[in-house]
């Protein structure tokens, strides 16, 4: 005949089953909270009326939904100016250059107010480096972050511990098809995307771990951001034709000459041979 098991038995299993269902319950609520809110995690999708400059980070699709924002933003007035990031993808041809000239199609924008930043960062840290000093040199009060949507946390925390008290950032949610936060385990690509974004946003605390704020005095450090303005002069230099006006009649002056002293030594060479030609006939 078998024991009965005692109380305190029992009372040891109750335990245990109790801690299993509890835990059981604890992953079923921790994977229901991952699983809806994870996502909207990575993502700052701020409202503003105005901002003084929209900042366009390197990396948007082939559907240049950044750019395209930005322009819609420049002519409806929510924003002063636009100043472009791209890397150099082809021997000294940049993303900016291609993103500028798209832009610039978008709608008559000031070429002053718009601007390009060409560079070889090879990551979000390395463009904040690039610009917030120059951002500061140039007075920015409010700064519009465009960047993917599971990145835009991540940046703006980038950008805000970089920079110090001004100035003020905003990132936007463009609500690209690429990554969806409500639904991102449905799609590949939105797998991937938050995937990439969690592990981003834990080695970007690393990084950011001894770094401190930026000043305008750093931009001198770094490569020059130009206007459209400069950019179109500095591909389509206008030629001063007074200028050239004395070269050109210098040179004409000596092919002239050239052409004279060529034509004299022809006739020349034409006489001597007729003279030559005259005394052999005559002996």
């Amino acid at each position: 005949m078998s024991k009965l098991p005692t109380k305190k038995q029992i009372k040891k299993k109750k335990i245990i089953l109790s801690a299993l269902v509890l835990t059981a319950i604890f992953f079923v609520i921790t994977f229901y909270i991952v699983m809806t809110q994870s996502g909207h995690w990575l993502v700052d999708d701020d409202d503003f009326d105005h901002v003084n400059w929209v900042v366009v980070l390197d990396g948007q699709t082939a559907d240049m939904e950044r750019t395209d924002y930005a322009a819609e933003l420049m002519a409806s007035g929510k924003a002063d100016s636009v100043l472009i990031l791209g890397r150099r993808t082809f021997r000294n041809k940049t993303n900016a250059e291609f993103y500028l000239d798209d832009f610039m199609k978008l709608g008559d924008f000031d070429s002053n107010a718009v601007f390009i930043a060409r560079h070889d960062d090879p990551s979000t840290i390395g463009e904040a480096y690039t610009i917030i000093p120059w951002l500061k040199k140039h007075k920015a009060d409010t700064v519009l972050l465009l960047t993917s949507a599971a990145s835009t946390h991540r940046v703006k925390n980038i950008f805000r511990t970089l920079s110090g008290d001004s100035p003020v950032y905003f990132t936007k949610d463009l609500h690209h098809f690429i990554y969806n936060a409500d639904s991102w385990y449905t799609s590949r690509e939105s797998r991937k995307e938050w995937l990439r974004g969690w592990a981003a946003l834990f080695v970007s605390y690393y990084d950011l771990l001894p770094a401190g704020n930026l000043t305008a005095a750093d931009s001198f450090y770094y490569k020059p951001i130009i206007s459209a303005k400069e950019f179109e002069s500095e591909n389509n230099p206008v030629v001063d034709l007074q200028s050239l006006l004395p070269k050109v009649q210098e040179k004409l002056k000596e092919t002239t000459a050239d052409t004279v002293k060529a034509d004299t030594t022809a006739k020349d060479t034409v006489v001597k041979k007729d003279s030559t030609a005259k005394d052999s006939t005559t002996k």
